[in-house]
């Protein structure tokens, strides 16, 4: 039993990880996953270039000069 207990200790969050990730295949949570984190990625883009509007525009002024 304390073999177990180390083991347990020693990698939960591996267990833990594999166990959620099943059940989000299982449900297929990962379409409503994927929605919400591409929701924060473009909640987080238009906030930095809101914060930013003048380096961003001289950086896509730069990029387009390139092409």
């Amino acid at each position: 039993m304390e073999n177990f207990k180390d083991f347990w200790n020693q990698y939960k969050g591996a267990i833990i990880g594999i166990i959620v990730a099943i059940l989000i295949l299982i449900t297929r949570l990962r379409d409503l996953i994927l929605a919400i984190v591409i929701l924060a990625l473009g909640a987080f883009i238009g906030n930095y270039i809101q914060q930013n509007k003048e380096d961003v525009k001289t950086k896509l002024k730069k990029f387009i000069d390139k092409m």
